[in-house]
C-alpha cells in the first residue's frame, strides 16, 4: 500500500488542467479561480489624500510664532482641488485629495477655529507627511495584484473592485458527478424498512464538492450488480470531469465498482496505508477522472479532504498548496498505529484553550464525530501520542 504522501503525489500528477474559461461579473465571482494574472491599471489611492478630518497646510507656514493661518478653501472627498494659496490653510475631510502646495494635515482636535471659522490656530507644529495617505500607497500602477489560479474570497473581490475591475476571466467550474452503491440505501424522507439505512454520503459529498467550488451532479444510486455499474460508468462519465463513487470499492461479493472501472477504463491506485479510508480507488473512465471512495461515512469524508479536494483544486486551475499543519498539545493518549491515522478532535475552550480533545469513538461509521469535531489530528506510523505532547492538527476549513 502507498503512504498518504506517495498516494497524494501520484494523484496530483494526474491532475492536468482541462477546464475552459469564461468572463463573469465581479458580483458572481466568489470562490471562483482567476484564469489570468491581474495587474493594476491605476495607483491606489490615485492621489495623495487626507487620512483624517483636519487642516491641510504647508509645514513651512507653521513654525513657532507663525501658527495662525487664514482658511482659503474647503475640500471634501470627491471635490476637485486647487493649489493652496501661499501662507494659507485648507479645511479638509477624510479621503479628500491634498491640494498642491500642502504637505501635512493637522487633525481638527489640535486646531482652534477663530473669526467664525475663517481662520485657524494650531496648538503645535505639524510634521511633513503627517496624516497623508500617499499616491500608490496601497497598490502601484502596473503591479501584480493577484496571480492566476487565485481562489477569490470576499477580500479579493474588494481588492479587484478597488482597481476598477468589474468583469474578470475565471476558470469554468468543474462538474463532479457522484453515484452511490448499495441496495440498502434510501433517501431521507422515506420510512426505513428492515435492513435499510439513509444515504448520508450523498449529501456530505454534495456539500464538500460545492465547498470546493465545483458543480455537484447527482447520479443517483446504482443497484448492486456489475452490469448496472458498468452501464452507469459508460452512460454518465462523459457528462462530468470527475466521477466519484461512494462505496463498493472493497473486495466483498457485492462490491462491483473496482471491476466495473477496470472493464470501462483503468485503475492506477487502490488501497492506501491510511485510517480511515484504506479502500480508495483512483483511475480513469474515458476522459473522466475517477475516485472510488469508501462507503463508511467518515472514511469517505476524510479521503475526500485528503485526496479528492487537492485534485479538484489543481484540475480547476489552482496550485497544489501543501497543508499547513499546526502544532497543538494533546489532551489524550493513544498507541502508535500501523497505518497513518486521522483522528477527529476539537480544540478545548476555557482555561486550556488550544488543546486537542479526542472524540471517544473513532470508528469510521460514526459520522457525528466530524460534526462534533473542529478538525483532524494526523498520527503517523509509529508515533505514540501522550498527554501534553505536541501533535499535528488541521481545522476542517483549512483543507
Amino acid at each position: 500500500m502507498l503512504s498518504v504522501d506517495e498516494a497524494k503525489a501520484e494523484i496530483l500528477s494526474k491532475a492536468k488542467l482541462s477546464v475552459g474559461t469564461e468572463t463573469i461579473n465581479l458580483f458572481e465571482a466568489l470562490n471562483r479561480r482567476l484564469a489570468e494574472d491581474m495587474y493594476s491599471p491605476i495607483d491606489v489611492p490615485p492621489a495623495d489624500n487626507s487620512a483624517m478630518d483636519g487642516i491641510a497646510v504647508f509645514t513651512g507656514d507653521c513654525q513657532p510664532g507663525q501658527n495662525f493661518l487664514i482658511l482659503s478653501q474647503r475640500i471634501a472627498a470627491g471635490d476637485k482641488t486647487k493649489a493652496l494659496a501661499a501662507g494659507t490653510a485648507a479645511r479638509i475631510f477624510t479621503g479628500a485629495e491634498i491640494p498642491e502646495g500642502a504637505d501635512a494635515v493637522e487633525i481638527q482636535e489640535n486646531c482652534t477655529f477663530i473669526a467664525k471659522g475663517d481662520s485657524v490656530e494650531f496648538r503645535g507644529a505639524p510634521e511633513t507627511g503627517q496624516n497623508i495617505r500617499s499616491k500608490g500607497q496601497d497598490i502601484q500602477s502596473g503591479s501584480l495584484v493577484l496571480s492566476k489560479g487565485t481562489a477569490l474570497r470576499s477580500q479579493e473581490l474588494g481588492l479587484l473592485a478597488s482597481i476598477g475591475i468589474g468583469q474578470i476571466a475565471v476558470f469554468k467550474k468543474l462538474r463532479v458527478g457522484v453515484f452511490s452503491t448499495g441496495d440498502e440505501l434510501v433517501q431521507p424522507g422515506i420510512l426505513l424498512q428492515p435492513g435499510q439505512i439513509y444515504n448520508s454520503n450523498r449529501y456530505s459529498l454534495a456539500g464538500l464538492i460545492q465547498e470546493a467550488g465545483c458543480d455537484f451532479v447527482d447520479l443517483g444510486t446504482v443497484s448492486d450488480s456489475l452490469e448496472a455499474t458498468i452501464q452507469l460508468l459508460k452512460d454518465r462519465s462523459p457528462e462530468v470531469a470527475v466521477l466519484i463513487s461512494s462505496g463498493g470499492v472493497s473486495v466483498g461479493e457485492e462490491d462491483h465498482v473496482k471491476p466495473a472501472v477496470e472493464a470501462c477504463g483503468s485503475l492506477s491506485l487502490w488501497k492506501i496505508a491510511v485510517k480511515p479510508g484504506k479502500p480508495l480507488a483512483v483511475g480513469q473512465v474515458g476522459d473522466t477522472a475517477f475516485f472510488g471512495l469508501p462507503g463508511n461515512p467518515v472514511s469517505g469524508f476524510a479521503t475526500f479532504l485528503l485526496f479528492v479536494k487537492p485534485f479538484l483544486r489543481v484540475l480547476g486551475g489552482g496550485d497544489a498548496e501543501p497543508l499547513n499543519w499546526l502544532k497543538v498539545p494533546a489532551e489524550f493518549e493513544r498507541k502508535a498505529p500501523k497505518r497513518e491515522e486521522y483522528l477527529r478532535v476539537r480544540l478545548t475552550a476555557g482555561e486550556n484553550t488550544g488543546r486537542a480533545e479526542l472524540f471517544p469513538n473513532q470508528s469510521s461509521g460514526v459520522l457525528s464525530s466530524v460534526s462534533w469535531g473542529s478538525g483532524l489530528i494526523r498520527q503517523k506510523v509509529g508515533q505514540h501520542i501522550s498527554k501534553d505532547s505536541l501533535v499535528d492538527y488541521l481545522p476542517f476549513n483549512e483543507f
